[in-house]
């Protein structure tokens, strides 16, 4: 069942990472996983809870700083080093198969860190503004979403990383809201 799952997340893998290969796609999904490339995003994040939320913007941002940081502490400290899953781009099997369109990392590969964070962001996001700003929802949903299929198009993360992140990441997404929202009514 296990070698079987790993076949098909194989064969997935290359037909996202070489059968979807454009010259469109090498140019822009390269930058969708580039932090620095969402730094306008995560400005108007900021400047929108401020003028929006007032006083509690503090609030809304300390606990995207939190979700943040437990989407990576769970994903890349507790999970990656005990599933120890080698990463596409460096797994000697597909060595003749892998485009470099990025550089590789020594990390290993689930789940997907960018995934968990990203998800996990989002869905906080969701959560915190849907009711002032329902554009939140497919906007952060497809903003996770590129970001992670991203990752198995530039070959350094297996599909069933991405998803597994996009579990982890709406797992704590969801429970960092919840805890938003019962200190919430207390600001």
């Amino acid at each position: 069942m296990i070698e079987s799952l790993q076949q098909f997340d194989v064969e997935l893998f290359l037909k996202i990472h070489r059968g979807l290969a454009n010259p469109f796609f090498d140019w822009l999904l390269p930058l969708m996983r580039n932090r620095y490339f969402w730094a306008p995003l995560y400005l108007f994040i900021v400047v929108f809870s401020f003028v929006e939320y007032k006083k509690r913007a503090g609030y809304i941002i300390g606990m995207l700083l939190v979700t943040f940081a437990m989407g990576d502490m769970i994903a890349s400290r507790l999970i990656k080093p005990f599933v120890a899953r080698v990463r596409p781009c460096n797994e000697q099997t597909l060595v003749d198969q892998i485009l470099h369109r990025v550089p590789c990392g020594s990390g290993y590969s689930f789940p997907s860190a960018h995934a968990t964070n990203h998800f996990a962001i989002a869905i906080f996001l969701i959560f915190v503004f849907y009711h002032k700003w329902k554009p939140v929802l497919p906007i952060g949903l497809s903003w996770a979403f590129i970001i992670s299929f991203s990752q198995i198009y530039v070959g350094v993360h297996y599909p069933i990383d991405t998803m597994a992140g996009a579990l982890l990441g709406t797992a704590i997404g969801f429970c960092t809201a919840k805890i938003y929202k019962k200190i919430q009514p207390q600001l």
